[in-house]
């Protein structure tokens, strides 16, 4: 993107947005109560009601589908409460896709990374990538679509007229907003929307968890990545692999500490940059912030016990730093969003089709330990189950509860063992897309998004598609 380009980013990226706030000054009518409760005072807040698709969480499904239904002729906002797009890809630190031999979002986006000169590795399983590059690069597609997005700010609250979602309040430096359009999309990846709409979800393994565990990735930058190379994950799949996990563990053994994961993974990012995944995060609930701040404080000083033990070996290790730790633990189990159909286990295993099929995923089931005791002995396990291809319907992107929501992502309706093969970044962008043509076609045609058939939303699809 040119230099002007970039300067016009702010008023495409931005047009439309409120005037910020005056923030709320401190008042004696609120009140605190004996009983331990506090009440707010009333306030009225601007409503801004100027597009036709609100998206909430600019991580993979979210950007793919703001990016869709402004291709498919809707105005859509996006907003995230990170420093950037991208979410786990950028925010997480997370460095490579996975299940990513899509057509449509996925395909541009490869081309796109590889045009770039920030993807590394040729197998569609497993890419590399540069996070920094890839915020750069999904700021640009965004301004291109023309959607209209907004960073530090999160969604607070949800508001409804009988079953329809149609405002929504954020938090921000600006203070409390409000918003409203006729459709809504969940990309939050954790249901924060959902749940505040009145969504029923479900978490985990049961309702109070056990959740699968976090991670908190790093860069690393090193001397010689060369020197490392028994240690590097190839960026094209292989048997080694999973030899240089068990290289990776043994070195970090010989240091005297066992990793809360204990395969970790090692990739060469580009030339001397490294990315790091080395540890868990038990139990953790994704919307408990007093937990997540903990398991990031533990996960942090894990790190970099590792890093310090490995440089204190030499020989390939000497040198090695860590470069930057990810702005947000990564987050694998959050709250699920009960939709119009729920994707199950005996879809996961007996390859389930359904005329409304958005995406079809193939990654496996993926459940990492749940406690630090499985870890030693088995640090991810398929349930028995082995993957068959799997439709996941549109109907599980279509919340039950709630007109005018959709879900796309990890936080979409499905049961514990299909959510560890489905959750994956490749199906979420394809997810998102489906959610992005559906609520731009619901929305610019007075529709509710149950009311859009898969056969019209498909052909747009494959229209814009064709078009990219």
């Amino acid at each position: 993107m040119s230099t002007h380009s970039r300067r016009h980013f702010l008023t495409t990226a931005l047009t439309g947005a409120a005037s910020a706030p005056a923030l709320v000054l401190a008042t004696e009518k609120a009140a605190a109560k004996k009983d331990g409760t506090f009440t707010e005072p009333e306030r009225e807040l601007l409503m801004v009601n100027d597009v036709d698709v609100i998206v909430c969480g600019a991580g993979p499904a979210g950007v793919s589908a703001a990016i869709t239904a402004a291709r498919a002729g809707a105005r859509v906002r996006l907003f995230e409460w990170r420093g950037c797009l991208g979410g786990v890809w950028t925010a997480g630190l997370l460095g490579y896709l996975l299940d990513f031999d899509q057509p449509g979002f996925a395909k541009e986006l490869k081309v796109r990374l590889e045009e770039s000169g920030i993807r590394r590795g040729t197998s569609e399983k497993s890419i590399c990538y540069e996070p920094e590059g890839m915020k750069l690069l999904l700021e640009e597609m965004c301004v291109e679509a023309g959607v209209k997005f907004q960073l530090h700010t999160r969604v607070a609250a949800a508001y409804r007229e009988g079953r329809q979602l149609t405002t929504i309040v954020t938090e921000s430096k600006s203070g409390r907003e409000a918003w409203r359009a006729p459709v809504f999309i969940d990309t939050t990846g954790d249901g924060d929307l959902g749940a505040l709409a009145g969504c029923a979800w479900e978490i985990g393994e049961a309702k109070d968890c056990p959740c699968q565990p976090m991670s908190l990735n790093a860069l690393l930058v090193c001397k010689d990545a060369a020197a490392l190379k028994d240690f590097l994950h190839g960026s094209d799949p292989s048997k080694q692999d999973g030899v240089a996990k068990n290289n990776l563990l043994d070195a970090i053994k010989s240091t005297g500490h066992f990793p809360s994961y204990s395969k970790p993974t090692l990739w060469q990012v580009r030339d001397n940059l490294l990315l790091i995944m080395s540890n868990h995060e038990y139990g953790t609930k994704p919307f408990d912030a007093a937990a997540i701040t903990e398991a990031t404080v533990r996960a942090r000083s894990e790190m970099n016990k590792i890093i310090s033990g490995l440089r204190k070996l030499g020989g390939p290790w000497e040198g090695i730093q860590i470069a930057a730790t990810a702005e947000q633990i990564g987050v694998r189990d959050g709250r699920r969003i009960a939709g119009r159909y729920t994707v199950s286990a005996d879809d996961v295993a007996n390859g389930a089709r359904h005329d409304d099929a958005v995406v079809r995923p193939t990654f496996s089931v993926d459940i990492h330990a749940l406690s630090a005791d499985m870890n030693k002995t088995t640090a991810y396990h398929n349930a028995g189950i082995k993957t068959k291809p799997y439709d996941i319907p549109l109907r599980a992107m279509i919340a039950k509860d709630v007109d005018g929501l959709m879900m796309a992502g990890r936080c979409i309706s499905g049961d514990f063992i299909a959510h560890a093969s489905y959750r994956v970044t490749g199906n979420s962008t394809r997810m998102g897309e489906a959610a992005g043509v559906v609520a731009a076609l619901a929305a610019t045609s007075k529709r509710q998004p149950h009311e859009v058939t898969w056969t019209e939303a498909k052909a747009k699809l494959e229209t814009l598609t064709a078009k990219a």
